[in-house]
């Protein structure tokens, strides 16, 4: 088995047609079928079934496709290692992002590694939470974090920040009289909120909020940025959940903040890792994390 060969399956199985696969390569279809066939005979099974309904994968199919991807994860992660070794870097520290991380908090996080640390490198990675938690799984990824505590056997959840809700409300909103917004006030306007594939951890956190709340929320939209929050809270579809961080960033006129009252209206963000006693790198990378002298 080459790299060629599992180049040319990955190809094939993501697009479950060897004539879009092959253009995708910029290689002729033959070839590639030829490539196919190689790689069933080296490994002993069939990879793709093909009937005049299309192209699929079969089991041991599937099977290869989940491990060659992590192959091509690893052959990345070894060309970066080795480059940030002849760039004068003496480690690495691979960082996945989730659920929207508070941008002051990892700015100061980054800013301290960079000032205490050097020769270390960081790499950070925007994923789902499920591909963090895989990651994390797999040793693609050395720490993370996100807005779920949920994280399962072999990983652990460390809640590091912690930031109050706000609502983002349109200019000349009713709700601006208020200095603190009750959230079934709220609750009597649409809502604008994160999408749970996007932000799982985040609307888990939203919607045991919104659980508080005999109220039945009416949901307009569900948006996966900040950015489409805010223009269609502009635009008056509906008010929006966030943290006053986030809304910290927001530039525009047409949208403006109140606090949610209560004392539940905190959204808490987490360093996930293995549950393996980390290195000293990531020992040190965890301890700035956590340490963090910033308000709220």
């Amino acid at each position: 088995m080459e790299l060629r060969h599992l180049r040319g399956f990955i190809a094939v199985a993501e697009e479950l047609h060897f004539a879009r696969a092959a253009e995708r390569l910029h290689i002729e279809q033959s070839p590639l079928s030829r490539t196919i066939k190689e790689l069933e005979s080296d490994i002993g099974a069939q990879l793709f079934d093909r009937n005049s309904r299309g192209t699929r994968l079969t089991h041991p199919g599937q099977v290869l496709a989940e491990a060659a991807h992590r192959i091509f994860q690893a052959v990345d992660q070894a060309r970066c290692n080795v480059r940030a070794a002849a760039a004068g870097y003496r480690g690495t520290l691979r960082i996945a992002l989730s659920d929207g991380v508070l941008p002051q908090r990892l700015s100061a996080v980054l800013a301290r590694c960079r000032e205490e640390e050097p020769e270390v490198e960081i790499r950070l990675f925007e994923v789902s939470l499920s591909q963090q938690l895989r990651g994390l799984r797999e040793d693609l990824f050395d720490a993370g974090f996100a807005r779920s505590k949920d994280v399962g056997e072999g990983l652990t959840a460390q809640a590091v920040w912690q930031m109050p809700l706000a609502v983002a409300v349109p200019a000349r909103h009713p709700l601006l009289a208020h200095k603190q917004i009750q959230l079934a006030e709220a609750l009597n306007y649409p809502l604008v909120l994160f999408h749970p594939q996007t932000h799982r951890g985040l609307h888990q956190q939203m919607d045991s909020l919104l659980r508080q709340v005999p109220t039945s929320p009416t949901i307009v939209e569900h948006v996966s940025s900040h950015e489409v929050m805010f223009s269609l809270v502009a635009a008056g579809y509906g008010i929006g959940l966030t943290c006053e961080a986030q809304m910290a960033l927001c530039q525009s006129n047409d949208v403006v903040s109140r606090p949610l009252a209560g004392d539940s209206s905190i959204l808490t963000s987490y360093l996930l890792r293995s549950t393996t006693e980390p290195g000293e790198q990531l020992r040190r990378f965890i301890e700035r994390a956590t340490d963090l002298d910033l308000p709220g």
